[in-house]
């Protein structure tokens, strides 16, 4: 306990923690839309990809508890690290100037925020079933649980697909700057590599949002149905 007390009394410590939790969650977010792709290889094979993962619920779940803690601590640490600029930006009498800033690096908080949002929205929608209770119900021929039909159903929504494309665009302005922010915080990027790191960070931004909302794309357009 002393030493993750320790860890947040640092700008480093808080700085590191932020880099390592948004290392864990860039990875899942990768993983996670090559596995929601599947839907474009049609309801068998997306199905039997879902009834694999839910064969081993420990390892789901602990997955999830995993990225639960690193979404709270990537939060925390975020919010700390806000006050502790804004603490001093007051104390040295400094007027905020965004010098040498891009639009996602100076609106990383509130992105942040709202995808904090989405994400609440796309459990409650999609794992909980909370939002359409008749989820639950749903099964294929095989009697497993229909996630393409479910996502098929879900996206048919224009506002839930609209509300999905809206945070994908957010999270993934939130990688193109994160990413690069987060190595440099590793101590992995350096003046020589700042221009090929930043630039890497911005097209795997721009891949995860064709990925993503290609899929919502392809329903509301009939593509996938």
């Amino acid at each position: 306990m002393k030493f993750v007390v320790a860890v947040f009394q640092s700008s480093l410590g808080k700085k590191y923690v932020m880099a390592v939790t948004g290392l864990v969650l860039v990875l899942f977010v990768i993983g996670h839309m090559l596995g929601n792709l599947q839907v474009f290889l049609g309801r068998e094979k997306l199905n039997q990809y879902a009834a694999v993962l839910k064969a081993s619920p420990e390892l789901l779940w602990g997955v999830r508890g995993a990225l639960l803690v690193a979404v709270g601590l990537h939060l925390l640490s975020a919010a700390l690290l806000l006050r502790q600029n804004s603490d001093a930006r007051i104390a040295e009498n400094e007027r905020r100037e965004p010098v040498d800033s891009t639009l996602a690096s100076r609106t990383m908080i509130a992105s942040g925020i709202i995808l904090f949002t989405f994400i609440v929205f796309h459990l409650l929608h999609y794992t909980a079933h909370q939002i359409d209770p008749s989820y639950a119900e749903m099964r294929d021929a095989a009697g497993r649980h229909d996630v393409y039909g479910m996502v098929v159903r879900g996206f048919s929504n224009p506002v839930v697909s609209g509300f999905y494309i809206f945070s994908m665009a957010l999270l993934c302005m939130h990688i193109s700057h994160g990413a690069s922010a987060m190595l440099q915080s590793l101590g992995l990027r350096t003046e020589r590599n700042r221009t090929w790191i930043e630039n890497a960070a911005r097209t795997l931004g721009l891949v995860l949002f064709i990925g993503y909302t290609s899929i919502p794309v392809a329903v509301l357009m009939k593509w996938v149905q």
